[in-house]
């Protein structure tokens, strides 16, 4: 299984939403600026307080290089997102999947999952030769996440098999495979009636293309199906085109859906009424 090299604290807060940079800088920074000082002085003895009359000056400076830090970070975070939802909404064709590498395509799968409303953790216990790659959290279940970039080769049942371990070993709830090809009819056996996902090639493009319906621009108020409103027929006898609920004179509409024509209330849609 292969392993990453362990994160620095600011590499971890690269990977967070950059809210929580701005948040965690403010938060240092006050802490830095003036907790230290405050916490010293409700000690009440005088070496305290000397200590912090004297590192009055020092704590200023490490504030402020604090606050930058997280914030370069939030900026990093704030980048890193941007160029993911960039790189989702440009993929139309298996073979644009497998664009990049394995870690493009790690990423790539995360963007997914975080446009169905999962929270997603790259966890660093994964690599091109498998593991853990995403922790997944919605409605307060954990579901762990391998992706596979392997072009040509299916994915066999060892993979599904260890993920099975896996899925007992971290307390999770589900387990889901990605990968750009498909899957060997034992995997597809052994995962049948398990918490165990295998999302194909051709499924992980569906998914693509509706989380880049769901990012799209919602449409205008005029392009709503309403209906149409014609002229009332010639035939405009009070007994036949009289509306049931006010009285009113109905008049011809068509329903877009459906294409169908009734009568409807000249009212509405202060009555609904019709026939």
């Amino acid at each position: 299984m292969g392993r990453r090299t362990k994160q620095s604290p600011i590499g971890t807060l690269a990977t967070t939403p950059w809210p929580v940079g701005i948040l965690a800088g403010i938060i240092g920074f006050i802490l830095v600026r003036y907790g230290i000082q405050w916490f010293l002085s409700l000690q009440g003895g005088m070496l305290a307080q000397a200590f912090a009359q004297q590192s009055s000056p020092v704590f200023a400076p490490l504030a402020w290089v604090l606050l930058v830090i997280c914030w370069i970070a939030a900026l990093g975070s704030y980048l890193n997102a941007r160029k993911r939802r960039r790189f989702l909404d440009t993929r139309t064709t298996l073979e644009s999947l497998a664009a990049g590498g394995w870690r493009q395509f790690e990423q790539l799968v995360g963007e997914a999952f975080r446009r169905q409303g999962y929270a997603v953790e790259e966890t660093g216990l994964g690599g091109p030769d498998g593991g853990i790659d995403l922790i997944l959290r919605k409605d307060g279940r954990r579901t762990l996440v391998q992706c596979k970039q392997w072009k040509r080769q299916q994915v066999g049942v060892s993979v599904v098999r260890e993920m099975a371990g896996l899925l007992a070993h971290h307390q999770a709830q589900a387990v889901k495979i990605v990968c750009i090809g498909s899957y060997t009819s034992d995997a597809e056996a052994f995962a049948r009636g398990k918490p165990i996902e295998l999302i194909s090639g051709e499924r992980f493009l569906e998914m693509i293309q509706a989380a880049q319906q769901t990012g799209a621009p919602r449409r205008q108020p005029d392009q709503r199906n309403e209906p149409t409103w014609t002229q009332p027929p010639a035939d405009t006898s009070p007994q036949r085109h009289a509306c049931p609920r006010c009285g009113s004179a109905l008049v011809q509409r068509t329903n877009r859906r459906t294409g169908e024509g009734f009568l409807g209330c000249s009212q509405f849609p202060k009555c609904r009424g019709g026939s």
